[in-house]
């Protein structure tokens, strides 16, 4: 089933590409060398290094000096986070969103217990910003602002380039989680008016344990990790080889193939909502329908469980996922949903899918096929079928003898 799995799951993680394998491979075998050393093995391994960075620059319109090699988007985030608080020691105020990753969220919540304020910005039911209430929200005081460029659940994307406006005339530092936003969508850090951002090399066909974070040139920094010199200073420890070399590649895939890559997905996730929404009753698209990620829709099925839905679509071998964290054994809904204001009827059957450039026609006839009976058999099942206040009364029921 592995591998003949339908997989619509990419906002959680990606295929790796085979080009992407097949230049990874010889850093695990013939090039093992260090790439800090000064004799020429280690050097070889240290120029494939210098071009994979020029890759990845040149996906993100940068310059290769401002790329730093993290493990991963959450040490992106926490590193970018801390270097700003640290350059800053006398502002003691943070702006971020509802409805950002917890490894923006828990870092925000974590510095709330050391004295820092953090303003949480609110969503509206499309999942969207009130530009105004940003602006309201900076101070003399704010050191960082630190905002997604497209929501992982929704595929919202943020009108960034206006909030880092706002935010460059309050003179604190802008830092973007762009892990979702990264191979999806053109960037240009060059007239971008981000400080800093991140992103995951297993959003973008590369392998897991590989990340970057843009650091743009001036913007102040202090390291995360402390160690050696590896990095330019900013992230010590000795290089993931392999895992940069495959992030290069990855990254000149993606900006090879993203034009095409927009079109195809777009066209075949509006071909997989609208299908649905027109087959099945009571269901509605959860965010910006206008202003969101090509590759990504979050649909709401009223009156049943995303879990169910879930378990029964991994029967017919296709990977989604739930904008609920009842799999985690509680009923609470996803709070990027819950900060949109969105019904529980709603949340609580709440499916992403997310596409990407594999996903084939084929793919998306069978889950147009399947959905329907999947939702009728499960609102069968309900007694609380097209009863709002019968169906909230269940789930408080069945929260109570948890």
């Amino acid at each position: 089933m592995q591998n003949n799995c339908i997989y619509l799951d990419n906002n959680a993680t990606t295929k790796v590409d085979p080009e992407v394998i097949e230049v990874m491979l010889p850093y695990l075998t013939d090039y093992y060398g260090n790439p800090s050393s000064m004799h020429t093995f280690g050097g070889q391994v240290g120029k494939a290094v210098r071009t994979a960075r020029e890759q990845l620059a040149a996906m993100l319109g940068a310059d290769e000096s401002e790329i730093v090699y993290t493990s991963c988007g959450t040490e992106g985030d926490n590193a970018a986070i801390r270097a700003a608080l640290l350059a800053q020691p006398e502002k003691r105020h943070i702006v971020t969103t509802q409805v950002e990753h917890p490894a923006v969220l828990n870092v925000c919540k974590q510095l709330e217990t050391q004295g820092y304020s953090v303003t949480y910005l609110s969503v509206n039911h499309q999942g969207q910003l009130d530009l105004d209430e940003l602006e309201a929200s900076l101070t003399g005081n704010t050191a960082l602002v630190t905002i997604m460029y497209a929501n992982n659940e929704t595929g919202t994307i943020f009108p960034i380039e206006q909030i880092g406006l706002r935010v460059k005339e309050s003179g604190a530092i802008f830092h973007v989680d762009a892990v979702q936003a990264v191979g999806k969508i053109p960037l240009n850090m060059k007239t971008s008016t981000v400080d800093m951002l991140t992103l995951s090399g297993h959003k973008l066909h590369g392998p897991k344990g590989i990340g970057a974070l843009y650091i743009r040139r001036g913007v102040r920094f202090r390291p995360f990790i402390l160690g050696g010199h590896q990095e330019r200073g900013r992230r010590a420890g000795t290089e993931n080889v392999p895992a940069i070399i495959a992030l290069g590649k990855a990254a000149e895939l993606e900006l090879l193939h993203l034009e095409e890559a927009i079109a195809r997905e777009r066209k075949l996730r509006d071909r997989l909502e609208q299908t649905l929404l027109a087959k099945i009753p009571d269901c509605v698209v959860n965010g910006d329908v206008t202003q969101r990620l090509p590759n990504t829709t979050n649909i709401g099925f009223k009156y049943i469980e995303g879990e169910a839905i879930l378990l029964l679509l991994n029967k017919y071998g296709i990977c989604a996922s739930s904008g609920s964290a009842c799999t985690s054994g509680s009923l609470e809904p996803s709070h990027v949903l819950r900060a949109m204001g969105l019904p529980y009827t709603t949340l609580h059957g709440s499916i992403r899918f997310s596409l990407c450039r594999y996903t084939t026609e084929a793919e998306i006839d069978q889950v147009i096929e399947v959905m329907p009976s999947i939702v009728e058999r499960l609102r069968a099942l309900s007694p609380f079928k097209n009863d709002d206040a019968g169906w909230l009364q269940g789930q408080e029921q069945a929260l109570a003898h948890r």
